[in-house]
């Protein structure tokens, strides 16, 4: 008798921008409560998601993406860490694609939330990525070390959460932190700010010969929220009327440009495009391919 499969495999999938190696890694899923979507009344929210065959509440994927290039190797966020049950796959989706921790030398960051820099430390509190040099925006690190702005928040385990927490995740980087505001941080990755979700929340331009891929970080959560309804934000969005406009100018952009693109928080694979529909955009995922593959697509035979 056949033992039936308990999990799923292995969630990593690789794509190829001229030179360069993106793997996109499944971090797993979150499951959250809709009060933490804003800017639209939580029935028509939840109507929107049952219309789409999404669950409700929300369910949103937690990606990251390994960069190889030039003969190194990068980490764009590090996801969860060993924080529930249905996240914390990085390290063996890792490890499936036969990348050991020791082997990676930068870590980027979009930003800084749990989501992204759960997995920096292990349960020790020691560097994840012993070899690593982690590189974020000047803007991001200043805000989560900005006591002034934690003690905005009135709950002292959200202070905890967003703003302890992540000094905590860092500290074991500290002398080995490089900040920047934009251009090149890895060899054919350019940081594009996107600021709004947080202060300094960042994309990440990969770009080789004629093709290139936007990682934009959480540009959007829902996807069938946010897309065809830009004005929804997140509750923990820093600035929600920043974040809204970076989306809204955003999409403008990747639609005119038709540029390729990837997200923290898309349904894995999570590379897509997006392009116009009517007044507003239409999100569509990029076909899975057996090969590895760019920007073009396959001509018939």
């Amino acid at each position: 008798m056949t033992e039936d499969a308990a999990r799923q495999v292995a969630g990593l999938y690789h794509r190829r921008v001229g030179d360069i190696t993106v793997t996109a890694l499944n971090d797993g899923h979150q499951d959250v409560a809709m009060t933490t979507v804003l800017g639209i009344p939580p029935e028509e929210a939840a109507a929107m998601l049952r219309a789409a065959f999404r669950p409700v509440p929300r369910r949103t994927a937690v990606n990251a993406f390994l960069i190889r290039s030039g003969g190194r190797v990068a980490l764009v966020d590090t996801g969860c860490g060993p924080a529930k049950p249905t996240v914390g796959l990085l390290p063996a989706n890792l490890a499936a694609a036969g990348i050991a921790l020791d082997r990676i030398d930068t870590v980027l960051m979009t930003h800084l939330h749990p989501d992204h820099w759960g997995g920096l430390a292990d349960a020790d509190g020691k560097a994840a990525f012993p070899n690593a040099e982690v590189k974020l925006h000047a803007a991001e690190h200043a805000y989560w070390h900005d006591d002034t702005a934690m003690m905005r928040l009135d709950d002292p385990a959200r202070r905890k959460m967003f703003f302890l927490d992540a000094r905590a995740r860092l500290a074991p980087y500290r002398d080995r932190t490089c900040l920047f505001t934009e251009g090149e941080v890895f060899p054919g990755v350019r940081a594009i700010p996107l600021p709004g979700h947080t202060p300094g929340h960042t994309g990440f331009l990969i770009a080789s010969g004629r093709e290139s891929l936007l990682i934009w970080g959480d540009i959007v959560h829902v996807q069938e929220l946010q897309v065809p309804r830009p004005e929804v934000v997140m509750a923990v969005d820093v600035d929600p009327a920043q974040a809204q406009a970076t989306r809204r100018r955003l999409f403008d952009r990747v639609a005119a440009d038709g540029q390729a693109i990837a997200g923290m928080h898309l349904h894995f694979p999570a590379f897509a495009h997006l392009a116009r529909d009517g007044a507003g955009h239409r999100l569509f995922p990029d076909a899975w391919s057996i090969d590895l593959h760019g920007d073009a697509p396959a001509t018939e035979a």
